[in-house]
């Protein structure tokens, strides 16, 4: 099968954006794309700093944001906006209002009893878009299972693509990541490719090449893979959306459907 044109159009842009230009150039390019998106930069180097257009949309944090003290706060590990939350009924969560998907669907093969569990829990969609801080990081203190990578399309996760499409996440490239909380409670997070997105970097699996030749899905488990809250585990390179499912009576999310959050922010309590 040959790749979807999504997938194409994401490979030749991701060339572009990973190409370093001469100084006088960059700066053009990255200068024109900070005034364009309306990035705030304030928490970053300079855009002329960065080396190729990829280098600024993955930029890192100049200084730490500080964590909440409170142990059991749940917090946002992206700088995102809010597209839906709510109860997963029936094996079904939405990608937004109106729009339903299966979750054994989402999940793969790899995550059967994982989909089954979250049954009568939160899920919460989080929209990075191109103009967010790209990095991911943990929302409360996480053992990583397993991981599962998903070849797929590279639609838009957009608004008016998410009101209009069925199934986009579905048909989407993504990263499933099942874990388990300290009370052994099942939290899987989802990484969901888009437009333009070449690459999803996961820190503690170098082995995943995303928009890559790969047609089936590939998947990995682990052992004793702790990663703390707040703890960086990757980027997009570009905008996506990052999906969050939790176990009945894990959490208790105090979130809105269009709210901007951004990582450090309270988003409720793990119970």
């Amino acid at each position: 099968m040959s790749k979807h044109f999504t997938a194409i159009i994401s490979s030749a842009f991701g060339k572009f954006a990973s190409k370093a230009f001469s100084p006088s150039i960059q700066n053009v390019i990255n200068s024109g794309y900070v005034k364009l998106m309306g990035l705030d930069m304030s928490e970053f180097r300079e855009p002329k700093t960065y080396e190729t257009l990829n280098q600024l949309f993955t930029r890192a944090l100049e200084r730490p944001r500080a964590l909440p003290k409170e142990e059991d706060a749940l917090i946002s590990g992206v700088d995102a906006l809010i597209t839906d939350a709510g109860v997963i009924k029936e094996g079904k969560a939405y990608q937004i209002k109106g729009m339903s998907y299966s979750i054994e669907a989402l999940l793969g093969e790899y995550h059967q009893e994982a989909a089954l569990k979250v049954e009568g829990g939160e899920f919460i969609n989080f929209y990075l878009s191109p103009k967010d801080y790209h990095r991911y990081h943990m929302p409360m203190k996480l053992k990583v299972k397993s991981l599962t990578h998903i070849p797929g399309k590279h639609y838009p996760v957009n608004i008016p693509l998410l009101r209009n499409k069925p199934n986009l996440f579905i048909e989407n490239e993504r990263v499933v990541i099942e874990c388990e909380d300290e009370k052994g409670r099942m939290q899987v997070l989802v990484l969901v490719a888009a437009l333009n997105v070449a690459q999803m970097i996961v820190t503690f699996e170098e082995r995943i090449r995303t928009n890559s030749d790969i047609r089936e899905p590939v998947h990995y488990a682990y052992e004793d893979l702790w990663l703390e809250r707040g703890e960086l585990f990757g980027w997009f390179e570009m905008g996506s959306t990052v999906v969050m499912f939790s176990e009945k009576g894990s959490i208790f999310p105090e979130v809105a459907i269009n709210q901007k959050v951004k990582f450090t922010d309270v988003l409720g309590k793990v119970l």
